[in-house]
């Protein structure tokens, strides 16, 4: 252990990890929302007394990755992150169809924020609590781009999973981490129930209540304002430019998840500072 307490090795483990975990977010972000699909489906199916379709095994492990394109199979050598997209060429080895560039960005981003957690944080419980947070708000980034969902599967305990490492102080005092989690919920709810008395509409769904409460029981009540504050700016900024250059009717709805957490994120590395920084401005 004492060798990855050396800062260069441990940054550079985790740089070599984040690409690893990385490549299994890719997996999660595709299949997950599609496991949900098919428990919806068979629980419908259940309710109206009737049997579930027969369906062939899918979970994030089964069946084997394979080419949307001619359905090849990928093997181990041809799924290496990063190293196997450049060799490919970004291409199918079987029928030269082209692989999204997502997936080795991901890869690289996830590789890039788990190398510099583990260089600001340093060896110990933060650095690993860090990686995990880091990890769970690119899954539900995508996640919720893709297809507007924030799965219960990963908010729920991500927001036990910051209450319990609090009660130790890993981020915060636990009371601070039990008020945010309750503030994060409360306070998107009640902006949430307001919008749709005034409009009629609902502005966006139960799973941001869960993603913010979840960012509160991680790093306290007290930074809830400033990742409410990013998130909109952010949020609002990139809503306004994709309307202006007409890629996004105004009707069409905008993941606000993908704001929250990289606002989470911002307040995971530099909450304070950027705190104390606005309330030096006003």
């Amino acid at each position: 252990m004492e060798v990855f307490a050396d800062p260069l090795v441990f940054t550079a483990t985790c740089t070599l990890l984040g690409l690893f975990v990385g490549s299994f977010l890719n997996v999660v972000i595709h299949r997950l929302p599609v496991m949900m699909e098919r428990e919806w489906l068979a629980e419908a199916a259940s309710l109206r007394g009737e049997s579930p379709d027969e369906q062939p095994r899918f979970n994030l492990a089964t069946p084997r990755s394979r080419c949307p394109h001619c359905g090849h199979g990928i093997s181990a050598v041809e799924n290496i992150p990063v190293v196997s997209y450049v060799l490919l060429r970004g291409r199918c080895r079987h029928c030269s169809g082209p692989i999204s560039p997502r997936y080795p960005l991901i890869e690289l981003f996830c590789a890039v924020a788990s190398g510099f957690a583990a260089f600001h944080f340093g060896f110990g419980l933060q650095a690993a609590g860090a990686l995990v947070f880091v990890w769970a708000m690119i899954a539900l980034s995508f996640i919720d781009l893709d297809t507007q969902l924030l799965p219960d599967s990963i908010t729920l305990p991500l927001l036990w999973l910051g209450l319990l490492l609090n009660i130790g102080g890993t981020f915060t005092d636990l009371q601070s981490a039990v008020v945010g989690a309750a503030a994060g919920y409360l306070s998107l709810w009640t902006v949430f129930w307001l919008f749709k008395l005034v409009t009629g509409k609902e502005g966006m769904g139960y799973g941001d209540f869960k993603l913010l409460a979840a960012i509160g029981a991680w790093l306290g009540w007290q930074i809830l304002p400033l990742t409410i504050l990013l998130s909109s700016v952010v949020g609002a900024v990139v809503g306004i430019g994709l309307i202006v250059l007409r890629q996004h009717g105004r009707e069409i709805p905008i993941p606000f998840g993908p704001y929250l957490a990289a606002a989470g994120l911002l307040a995971l590395f530099w909450g304070a500072s950027l705190t104390t920084a606005y309330l030096g401005m006003l």
